[in-house]
């Protein structure tokens, strides 16, 4: 009896082989040595943070492992008030950020919906901000700043952080809410939604993952951001990370070890928000362009 044709098909199918080129194996190499030069420095500073004086001026200073760690630099970082410094630095960037998502999504939501050419002209007058320079600007914003009665406070710079991290987040925001099928808008208007309440049980929810990835980018603005605390500042009481870490390498210029703890311990947010949003900042860039 002849066997059926489906059994005789299975019978001489043979699973193709994958090959690998010698040019994925390049780039594959390619990438391990990348990723090890790139990582070398990162290692370096978390393994010289934990290290004596002494024995790292002893030492090879380009060999990483460490007999016997120390963590009494981290402590005398905490003790020079890198605690203040670091919740200075914490309520500028969650503020920053929670404002700046906040106020460009609103704006994000009217552009998309709106048909007044009125809103496309703020759009683009929103957009110039892209082409301005902060170092261009930074002496009307401290002459702003000063008559307003802002200066050397928080305030005084939140204010402009939130100013120059609209436009690219509304420009982010902008793209994603335009992809939203307009069926999904009309489908909500016929039950009678307003726009408010399109919003956060339509976009939000949708836009939840460009949310998250520009809202963690902003975060990183805001917290790596040198020259507004530098001009804008001038005590100890508002004084952020970043300005706290150049003037404690300063003062302690020939100890390298508590400067790579200072380091260490100020990036530390940053690595976090890394580890935990990597994935939404992914998913977030991919999205929002499709048309």
């Amino acid at each position: 009896m002849a066997e059926p044709q489906a059994l005789l098909n299975k019978k001489n199918y043979v699973r193709p082989q994958r090959k690998y080129s010698w040019t994925n194996m390049a780039f594959t190499l390619f990438g391990v040595i990348w990723l090890i030069i790139s990582f070398y420095p990162v290692l370096y500073i978390l393994m010289s943070s934990v290290r004596e004086q002494n024995g790292f001026l002893t030492g090879s200073p380009t060999w990483l492992p460490t007999i016997h760690p120390t963590f009494s630099n981290y402590l005398t970082v905490l003790q020079a008030g890198f605690v203040h410094f670091f919740f200075n630095s914490l309520i500028l960037s969650v503020v920053t950020v929670i404002f700046t998502v906040a106020f460009s999504l609103f704006l994000a939501y009217v552009i998309v919906r709106s048909r007044n050419s009125a809103v496309r002209t703020i759009f683009n007058v929103f957009l110039i901000g892209l082409a301005l320079p902060i170092q261009a600007a930074i002496i009307p914003v401290y002459v702003l700043i000063t008559k307003i009665g802002l200066y050397d406070s928080l305030g005084g710079l939140i204010l402009p952080s939130i100013a120059f991290g609209i436009p690219l987040t509304l420009l982010f925001l902008v793209n994603f809410v335009r992809d939203i099928p307009n069926e999904l808008y009309e489908s909500m208007e016929i039950e009678g939604a307003s726009d408010f309440k399109m919003l956060f049980h339509l976009v939000t929810p949708l836009a939840m993952p460009s949310i998250i990835s520009i809202a963690i980018y902003q975060f990183i603005l805001a917290w790596n951001n040198f020259l507004f605390p530098l001009v804008l500042t001038q005590s100890d009481s508002v004084k952020v990370l970043p300005l706290a870490v150049v003037q404690f390498q300063g003062d302690h210029s020939l100890d390298i070890p508590v400067t790579m703890a200072a380091v260490t311990l100020s990036a530390l947010p940053l690595l976090i928000a890394y580890i935990f949003g990597g994935r939404f900042i992914r998913r977030g860039m991919m999205a929002g362009f499709g048309k």
